[in-house]
């Protein structure tokens, strides 16, 4: 009963890090150059989202080799800038653009960069575990109507429901 318990578990949490069926994460994926500050142009709704603008998460390097991850926003209904830090490691590769990511203690999830900007690292399309969870990074908090519309035609050729994006307000 144990080991099926440790099975079920182990299923469960690789479930929660893995990577949407028919995505591949970016490979090469340097890290270094993904460091920084990137706008939220666009993501699916989820609670721990709600009424925020301003989006902006921000990467540097841990100490223990992780990445340390704050997302910031601005809460139109409170008046006031929310954050949360977070950690990250790569779930295998570190040159695959898939990492898991956990903002609550133990708990983790899949962090996919699927589409990236790979001579300048200016914008990054990003899944969860499944399509419920999509997210439109760029280094500047607006991009071109063209690039929006690469977006949500990639999103919506991979099964995403684009019909749900929210697209942040950014100043």
């Amino acid at each position: 009963m144990r080991q099926l318990c440790i099975a079920i578990g182990l299923i469960l949490l690789s479930a929660c890090t893995g990577v949407p069926e028919g995505i591949k994460p970016v490979s090469p994926f340097n890290l270094e150059r993904y460091l920084g500050t990137w706008y939220e142009i666009a993501r699916m709704p989820h609670s721990f989202e709600d009424g925020l603008n301003q989006v902006t998460a921000n990467y540097s390097l841990r100490e223990d080799g992780g990445v340390k991850v704050i997302n910031r926003g601005y809460d139109t209904d409170a008046g006031k800038w929310q954050q949360a830090e977070g950690k990250a490691y790569f779930v295998e590769d570190n040159q695959i653009g898939h990492l898991k990511v956990s903002f609550f203690g133990p708990f983790y999830g899949a962090y996919v960069v699927f589409e990236l900007d790979h001579l300048n690292y200016q914008y990054a399309f990003v899944s969860g575990p499944d399509r419920e969870y999509l997210w439109f990074l760029a280094r500047t908090p607006t991009v071109s109507p063209e690039l929006l519309a690469h977006f949500q035609q990639t999103a919506a050729e991979l099964g995403f429901d684009t019909s749900k994006l929210i697209y942040s307000e950014q100043q």
